[in-house]
């Protein structure tokens, strides 16, 4: 028989009105397993701002568990509730393929275990990667740009000259403060901090 695990997030305020989020969630995981006859070994939540990753243990868990083979499909209800962005998540979908897992999104029609699911997985994988590629293309025509005019960025707080001049090119793309961020965090570009990077950091470092 086929296991699956649940995965639910609710954020503190969503936990403050009487768990009707987390319920609805629950709700739905548990129905789609009765329905597929899968063994549901467990659901896992988080009580987390979905603009972060942080405090977010039980996810960690879960992937664990399904990297370990404990349990061969997720059930998510929404895609917000497992990840920030499309980014992301065409990273754990490829992660999942690479590990020998299924996601299922429910509201998204996202299901690997289906020949149409699967479809669009790898639709969502494609487009992500082209994202990142066309990222990569501003951020060196950004770059070359910037030494072309003979910039100087003088270095500020524990930032690197080269992720301040990444910023530059970045924000020159055309990318909110937000998206410079992320794309930051994505690449494993250490902030000052040497947590995740927020669009009000990148401004102020912009200057």
């Amino acid at each position: 028989m086929t296991r699956a695990i649940g995965y639910c997030r609710v954020s503190t305020a969503e936990q403050g009105e009487s768990g009707a989020g987390l319920e609805a969630q629950e709700a739905v995981i548990r129905s789609e397993a009765a329905h597929r006859g899968w063994d549901l070994v467990g659901i896992y939540t988080d009580v987390a701002s979905g603009k972060s990753l942080r405090r977010r243990d039980n996810l960690a868990l879960v992937l664990g568990k399904l990297r370990d083979h404990e349990a061969e499909v997720l059930i998510v209800a929404k895609l917000d509730r497992l990840s920030r962005s499309i980014l992301d998540f065409a990273g754990l979908l490829e992660t999942a393929k690479s590990q020998g897992w299924s996601i299922i999104v429910l509201d998204l029609g996202v299901d690997m275990t289906t020949t149409n699911g699967e479809l669009i997985a790898n639709i969502m994988m494609a487009l992500a990667q082209w994202e990142r590629k066309l990222i990569g293309d501003r951020t060196k025509a950004g770059l070359k740009a910037i030494q072309a005019r003979g910039t100087k960025l003088g270095r500020r707080s524990n930032v690197s000259e080269e992720t301040l001049l990444m910023i530059r090119a970045l924000r020159g793309s055309g990318l909110s403060w937000q998206k410079v961020a992320d794309a930051l965090t994505r690449e494993g570009v250490p902030s000052a901090q040497g947590g995740v990077w927020h669009g009000a950091t990148v401004r102020k470092l912009h200057g």
